[in-house]
């Protein structure tokens, strides 16, 4: 997808995002690859972020790969990216305690 004019929200794309020369984006973008050589504010989320020679950034972003090519500009907060691990429900310790010992009087 290629954003080319302006937008401003929320913007979930599977695999590749890129706001071109003209592009403007406000908002929380959501991606595998974002390609910025607009402007971009606000907060980012992908696996690979590349900001081009005339792309301009600035917020919050979350990735692990971040290139910013000679011209480019990023004012902001870098952060690793956020792994969404599943969480189980630990069980109360004192429904599952099995007492173990070779003392008969217990």
């Amino acid at each position: 997808m290629q954003i080319d004019g302006h937008v401003e929200g929320k913007i979930e794309a599977a695999n590749q995002l890129k706001i071109s020369e003209s592009g403007n984006v406000l908002g929380e973008i959501t991606t595998e690859h974002l390609i910025i050589n607009g402007h971009f504010e606000g907060i980012c989320h992908a696996t690979r972020i590349e900001v081009l020679s005339c792309g301009r950034v600035s917020g919050t972003v979350y990735s692990d790969n971040l290139s910013i090519e000679p011209g480019g500009k990023f004012m902001g907060v870098t952060n690793p990216s956020e792994k969404t691990t599943s969480t189980q429900e630990i069980p109360d310790l004192e429904d599952n305690l099995t007492l173990i010992s070779n003392d008969p009087n217990l």
